[in-house]
């Protein structure tokens, strides 16, 4: 992605950055405008939301126009709009800042899981291929694999290792395209594949540390008329709480014809 004015950015929607229906996976269209967003304010991320309003094709040039809505003196409150051939396609709000309360320790606990190395890489089915998901690597901590998913309803919950081959730099913006598993996780507790579009991701920023491997462990909530909720927390390998993920889903049956 690269800056074309005091307020702008652009980036193409290349492979490395769709989702198996060839269009831009929602968790980077929220990493980008993270990225424009705290360049634009000088500040790190507390939270943002985004809501999704269309889709940015392969091959599509996405711009981005960032707004700081209010500048206090410990937070910005920002905004970015992301257009796609003239199209508001993405919109998303936020906070931006720092401040001196902490506790020592999160109030939530980090699942028991084997470590990355131990866990049977994630293979994702044909249908996935030429996607982000050949760009990423993942590991499944908690769950079934999709061979598995045989019709038998299972756990709400489920967990995956995940890192960016090659990048070792945790942020927002990774951690925003980590958050979009959510909508990966619904076909885990009914038991049969799924297509889903997110309607909206929250990203919720704890701390940030140095870690290989990030751990995203999925709690889906509910489906209820064609829509599901669900959040999830992200971990580093020491354990520290590295972020909050939520997510609504528009969900259906997987039609194999729709691709």
């Amino acid at each position: 992605m690269k800056r074309t004015g005091d307020q702008t950015w652009s980036f193409d929607v290349t492979e490395r950055v769709i989702t198996p229906g060839n269009f831009l996976f929602g968790g980077c269209g929220l990493a980008s405008a993270l990225v424009a967003l705290e360049e634009a304010s000088e500040r790190p991320t507390i939270w943002a939301t985004a809501q999704y309003l269309s889709y940015a094709p392969l091959g599509s040039t996405v711009t981005l126009k960032t707004d700081l809505a209010v500048v206090g003196g410990h937070v910005t409150q920002a905004r970015a709009t992301t257009f796609a051939e003239n199209r508001e396609i993405l919109t998303v709000n936020g906070a931006f800042g720092t401040g001196e309360l902490s506790a020592a320790d999160p109030w939530v606990t980090m699942p028991d899981v084997k470590a990355p190395e131990e866990c049977p890489e994630r293979v994702m089915p044909e249908r996935f291929n030429r996607s982000i998901f050949n760009h990423l690597e993942a590991r499944i901590a908690l769950g079934r694999p999709w061979e598995e998913i045989d019709g038998t309803p299972g756990s709400p919950v489920s967990a995956l290792w995940s890192r960016v081959p090659g990048h070792f730099d945790i942020s927002a913006a990774t951690l925003a395209i980590f958050g979009d598993y959510v909508a990966g996780g619904l076909s885990q507790p009914l038991g049969f594949s799924t297509m889903g579009r997110s309607l909206d991701n929250t990203i919720r920023i704890v701390r940030l540390e140095p870690t290989d491997w990030v751990l995203t462990e999925i709690h889906m909530h509910a489906l209820a008329g064609g829509f599901a909720q669900g959040t999830a927390y992200m971990w580093s390998q020491s354990g520290t709480l590295l972020a909050t993920a939520s997510q609504s889903i528009a969900a259906r049956a997987w039609d194999p014809s729709s691709l």
